[in-house]
């Protein structure tokens, strides 16, 4: 019996084929640029995570801002931790307190926060970022509420609580302005 010898190979030169080759590179992300100035980016690199819509565009001034806050509230954290006595009365203008507990369970409370935020300063991730400066614009909002609470309850307005509450005011907005700035979509060139 005679064994068929298979066809040759025949290009194709059609149309058709020029296209499916093209979308075959833009799926694999091998291509260059498409007519929109898309870069092809294959989808290996966006399931192992290096898709560009989850990392940052940093706004200016925001690795600094993040040094800033999480040594500020690192300091604060030791103060309450080691002398809660002087942190309350320095704020507060009054004698020491009955008890340092919830002065300390404070500084156990902020230092906690602030391990968080040293932590968010290793990532790109848009959604750490976020969520990062979103607890720092919570607690700082909370605690000027707290702060003008007991100023207003003792009666008694020093300095000290005063630019306490103007300084959680500020650094809450500070937050607040990153957080708007890191969730921004970038714009189309």
């Amino acid at each position: 019996m005679a064994t068929k010898s298979p066809p040759p190979l025949m290009k194709k030169h059609s149309q058709t084929d020029l296209v499916s080759r093209l979308k075959t590179r833009k799926i694999l992300g091998v291509g260059g640029e498409d007519d929109d100035g898309e870069v092809h980016r294959s989808k290996i690199s966006q399931v192992l995570g290096n898709e560009m819509k989850f990392t940052v565009r940093e706004p200016l001034g925001l690795r600094l801002w993040q040094f800033l806050s999480a040594a500020m509230f690192t300091g604060i954290a030791i103060m309450a931790l080691t002398f809660p006595d002087q942190l309350y009365s320095a704020v507060f203008d009054s004698g020491p307190v009955s008890s340092k507990t919830s002065t300390r369970l404070y500084g156990g409370a902020l230092f906690s926060i602030s391990l968080i935020l040293w932590n968010s300063m290793y990532t790109s991730e848009k959604v750490i970022i976020r969520w990062t400066l979103l607890t720092e614009a919570c607690y700082l909002s909370i605690q000027l509420i707290v702060t003008a609470a007991t100023v207003i309850e003792s009666g008694s307005s020093s300095l000290t609580a005063a630019s306490v509450l103007s300084s959680c005011l500020l650094f809450a907005l500070i937050s607040i302005y990153y957080y708007y700035q890191v969730g921004r979509r970038p714009k189309k060139i």
